[in-house]
């Protein structure tokens, strides 16, 4: 029963530190992707302007 208990509870630390890494990933990879796309809009418009 003791070794059940700590099974589940591992077991339920290591689903809270899936789901934090998965959320810290997917904010880093949005705040990548917008960081892109406002650089490639600056290079878009002094492409064009110049």
């Amino acid at each position: 029963m003791h070794t059940l208990l700590w099974w589940a509870v591992g077991l339920v630390i290591l689903w809270i530190v899936a789901r934090v890494f998965l959320a810290i990933t997917s904010f880093l990879l949005h705040v990548l992707l917008i960081i892109a796309v406002i650089i490639s809009v600056i290079w878009l418009v002094k492409r064009f302007a110049a």
